[in-house]
C-alpha cells in the first residue's frame, strides 16, 4: 500500500568538535543548545543520531529542549563515505584530485559506506504511513547531508562531492505521496550567533 502522509526530515550536522573528535568542543556545545531552541516547537517525533560521542551529544543536547522526541542512535547516521565514483562519472578536471583524497579515508568508511548509504535512504526518506506528517531529525556528518540532499534533487550520484555543511546547520526535505521531494531549507545557520556559524566550513567558503 503507498504510503499517505508527508514525512519532514531535519537534517543537522554534529556541533563543532575538539581537536581529537572525542567530544563537543564549548562552541560546539553551544551551538547544540542553540539548534536546539530553534526545534523547541517543531513537533519531531525522533531523534536519530549517529554513534559517535560528537553527534550523540549533539543530539541529546537537542533533546533536552524539546519534550517527547525519543533519541535513537543508527549506524546509518554515522560518517562514511556515500558513494565512491569511477573516474568516467567525474568531470576530468577534478577526477584525478577528487579519486586521490577519497582513497585516503579509512578503508571502513569506503567499503561499508555505500551499502549503509542505500539503507539510509530506505530508512530516511520517503512519504510516510498514517493520516498525519511526521517529523524527524537526524543528527549526523557532512557526507550524509550531502547525500541525502543529492538524492533529493535527483542529481548524479557523485555529486555528494563537493556539498559543505557547517556545524548545527539546519537543512529540511519535504516527502509528499505523489510529488518529487522538496527541499524547502538548506545549510540555514540563522539561529546560530555570528561568532558560531561558520565552524565546519573550508575557510574559502566563508563569505
Amino acid at each position: 500500500m503507498a504510503a499517505t502522509a508527508a514525512r519532514h526530515l531535519y537534517l543537522a550536522r554534529h556541533g563543532e568538535a575538539t581537536d581529537d573528535e572525542s567530544e563537543l568542543s564549548a562552541n560546539g556545545r553551544r551551538q547544540a543548545e542553540s539548534l536546539g531552541e530553534r526545534l523547541r516547537h517543531v513537533p519531531l517525533s525522533v531523534i536519530h543520531h549517529s554513534p559517535l560521542p560528537r553527534a550523540a551529544q549533539t543530539a541529546e543536547l537537542i533533546g533536552d529542549r524539546l519534550d517527547g522526541a525519543a533519541l535513537r542512535p543508527s549506524e546509518l547516521a554515522g560518517d562514511y563515505l556515500p558513494h565512491l565514483p569511477h573516474r568516467h562519472e567525474l568531470p576530468p578536471d577534478i577526477a584525478d584530485a577528487t579519486l586521490e583524497r577519497l582513497a585516503r579515508f579509512p578503508r571502513e568508511q569506503r567499503e561499508a559506506g555505500p551499502g549503509l548509504a542505500r539503507a539510509a535512504l530506505a530508512r530516511f526518506t520517503g512519504p510516510v504511513d498514517g493520516d498525519e506528517p511526521r517529523h524527524e531529525l537526524v543528527v549526523t556528518h557532512n557526507f550524509l547531508i550531502a547525500w541525502l540532499v543529492r538524492e533529493a534533487l535527483d542529481a548524479p550520484t557523485w555529486r555528494w562531492i563537493g556539498l559543505n555543511h557547517a556545524n548545527a546547520a539546519l537543512t529540511v526535505i519535504r516527502y509528499a505521496p505523489g510529488r518529487p521531494a522538496s527541499v524547502l531549507l538548506y545549510n540555514d545557520t540563522g539561529h546560530l550567533p555570528s561568532d558560531l556559524r561558520w565552524t565546519g566550513l573550508p575557510p574559502e567558503l566563508h563569505v
